[in-house]
């Protein structure tokens, strides 16, 4: 499950906290965090939004390319 630690880069990176990702999202800081760890799978809508704040593809976040 390599887009856990992308997900997480990708929001260390930014200077972004988990509680203003997950407000972006429509979720709990506790849900988003569960996300992080792998503890909940990401749902495919919350997928799209991180692909639109981040600017990146969705085969970035799933770790089946490197190109952002």
């Amino acid at each position: 499950m390599k887009y856990i630690q992308r997900i997480r880069n990708l929001r260390e990176d930014a200077d972004y906290t988990q509680e203003y990702i997950a407000h972006v999202l429509g979720t709990s800081q506790t849900m988003y965090a569960r996300y992080e760890r792998g503890a909940n799978e990401l749902p495919i809508h919350h997928l799209l939004t991180l692909c639109d704040l981040y600017q990146v593809s969705a085969d970035y976040i799933l770790g089946r390319t490197n190109e952002k």
